[in-house]
């Protein structure tokens, strides 16, 4: 089994933290997104991941380096792609042809999630789906009386289905796949100025391919400060009784922890109150203040605040009592 995990998207939405480091790197309970969508997968599949295959922009050899580190951590083979122009799903995951052999799970680095099943890999094709409120929003698809899927629509106007894709998938035959993507390049077939995923799909399917939906108990998103800081929570709330959140090697001087949070090694808590749902990274002071549902980075400095609902990057001084933030890597407001 090959993974494909394309993440050479700015991540425009998520500024500024991802000024200075990719998306799929904020970390969401002590861990980077993308180690988060990795873990989750390989419990989900009952066979060997022999490579985990990272499509990405202009990172950085410090950024390759923990992406191969997160697939070794697995047992798989991490291998590095470059995508150089933002033409569409269908051409990042052409990026890495090389791993488009055999069984293929195609995962996109802005989402998590909750299931309790096994990947079935007998089947042809699984699109993993979850319901939604508004799937005017998303990619959707629609399904047969037999389960299986017949129609794949894009951010419908009108409600046909609420199924929304979340961006995993597998599929039985990768070369199959990059055939079918290589088919849409060749012709220069696009949706929207771009070359989409779902046109391979389509195509597929009517050449007889069987897709069927995999749903997952809850999907997390990551796409803004908002839904990240949610996502934390709940991850916090999942991990909280098998994942060891409060390191041994902290400083808690007068401060109280309400959990569940996750506290990196070499933190210092002076006359805090910190959580529920609160990360903070490795080596970050936290002085008088009182701090809920927040992500605070490595070696960052917080003193006489009260936070809520904040995401502030690393190496960052805050001194002023504030209310809720969004501050990025570096900055210093005193």
């Amino acid at each position: 089994m090959n993974i494909i995990i394309p993440m050479a998207g700015m991540g425009k939405r998520m500024r500024p933290h991802t000024l200075t480091v990719p998306k799929p790197l904020i970390p969401i309970a002590g861990k980077p997104i993308v180690q988060r969508l990795v873990e989750d997968i390989a419990k989900v599949c009952s066979e060997k991941i022999e490579e985990i295959a990272f499509v990405v922009g202009e990172f950085g050899v410090e950024v390759e380096a923990k992406l191969l580190y997160i697939a070794e951590k697995v047992g798989a083979k991490g291998s590095i792609y470059y995508q150089k122009d933002a033409l569409g799903t269908a051409d990042a995951i052409l990026c890495a042809k090389e791993a488009l052999n055999g069984k293929v799970i195609v995962a996109f680095a802005d989402t998590l999630f909750a299931a309790d099943f096994k990947l079935d890999s007998a089947q042809e094709g699984i699109i993993w789906v979850h319901r939604v409120e508004d799937p005017s929003q998303f990619g959707v698809v629609k399904l047969n009386d037999q389960g299986a899927i017949t129609e794949f629509i894009e951010k419908p106007k009108e409600f046909i289905t609420d199924l929304a894709i979340i961006g995993i998938y597998y599929f039985k035959d990768g070369e199959y796949l990059k055939d079918e993507l290589q088919y849409l390049i060749d012709n220069n077939i696009k949706e929207k100025g771009e070359f989409q995923l779902t046109n391979a799909l389509e195509n597929m399917k009517k050449k007889g391919t069987k897709f069927i939906p995999g749903q997952v108990n809850e999907w997390l998103d990551c796409g803004n400060k908002d839904a990240t800081i949610f996502t934390n929570q709940r991850i916090l709330e999942i991990v909280k009784v098998t994942e060891n959140l409060v390191s041994q090697k902290i400083l808690n001087s007068n401060s109280v922890i309400i959990e569940p949070c996750y506290i990196g090694a070499d933190v210092q808590l002076i006359n805090s109150v910190i959580g529920p749902h609160v990360s903070i990274g490795a080596g970050s002071i936290i002085e008088k203040s009182i701090i809920t549902n927040s992500i605070i980075q490595n070696q960052t400095t917080i003193i006489n605040s009260v936070i809520s609902n904040s995401m502030i990057g690393n190496n960052a001084i805050y001194k002023q009592k504030g209310s809720e933030l969004s501050l990025g890597d570096y900055s210093t407001i005193e």
